[in-house]
């Protein structure tokens, strides 16, 4: 959850620079820079959760792909 945490505080700068660059305004910068990264950063943190399922599944199935388990995957 820290991981996710400062990643929500990495991307909220980005956006709010990034939109107060290209517009000059603190509140267009501040509103997506509070808007997107959030939505962003609750999309990440389901992707890990989905990913860390896959990772379980693969553990307990051989015929896993191996790039999901990050083991080696057999050939038939």
């Amino acid at each position: 959850m820290v991981k996710t945490m400062t990643f929500a505080a990495v991307h909220m700068t980005v956006a709010f620079c990034v939109v107060y660059v290209m517009t000059g305004s603190f509140a267009l910068g501040g509103a997506v820079a509070l808007i997107e990264p959030l939505c962003n950063t609750a999309a990440y943190f389901f992707h890990e959760q989905v990913w860390e399922r896959l990772r379980q599944q693969a553990s307990r199935s051989p015929n896993f792909p191996s790039h999901i388990s990050g083991g080696q995957h057999a050939v038939a």
